[in-house]
């Protein structure tokens, strides 16, 4: 009788330093923030918000997932609405660039590319209609600021909400 020799197997790639650098980036957080007059399309007014993210790692640690909720009220603090996001973000050894997804309750489902620049973390859009910018800056951990920018038919970036984030936590492991 022949033996059969079964092919190798592929294995995932080990979880590398790429996580841990974008760890940082994810604790748990409360925030609260400002969205500018516009910075929800044209003719919409300034709001404040307030709001939180709570992050898991999954698949060994090769994903990073974030849910996250905020509350949007007028200036004079009339209720606008409460909106929710799942974040699926994590390091693509294949192209060798960190990458996202995201999902929220507008219908929004976007995946975005990413790079960490010493205390920055900026991740852009891919194909959107609409090209957003989102950049963390953990330069002080105790209070990392998140900016969500779109881009302009003129090629500007104009901001749309900014948030100061505290950090409640670490994340939960795999």
């Amino acid at each position: 009788m022949d033996t059969i020799v079964a092919p190798a197997v592929p294995r995932p790639i080990p979880v590398g330093a790429e996580m841990a650098a974008l760890a940082r980036f994810y604790p748990d957080v409360s925030w609260s923030g400002r969205i500018v007059a516009g910075g929800m399309g044209p003719g919409t007014p300034a709001m404040r918000a307030e709001g939180y993210g709570r992050h898991e790692l999954i698949q060994d640690g090769r994903w990073i997932v974030g849910t996250y909720a905020q509350d949007q009220v007028l200036e004079d603090g009339t209720p606008v609405l409460t909106w929710q996001l799942h974040w699926v973000v994590g390091w693509d050894p294949a192209g060798q660039t960190y990458r996202a997804t995201l999902a929220d309750n507008y219908g929004h489902a976007e995946v975005m590319c990413g790079r960490i620049d010493g205390d920055r973390l900026v991740f852009d859009t891919i194909g959107a209609p609409v090209p957003l910018r989102m950049t963390w800056d953990a330069s002080d951990p105790a209070a990392i600021t998140w900016v969500n920018e779109l881009r302009t038919p003129d090629g500007q970036w104009q901001l749309i909400e900014t948030y100061r984030m505290t950090p409640i936590g670490s994340m939960s492991p795999a």
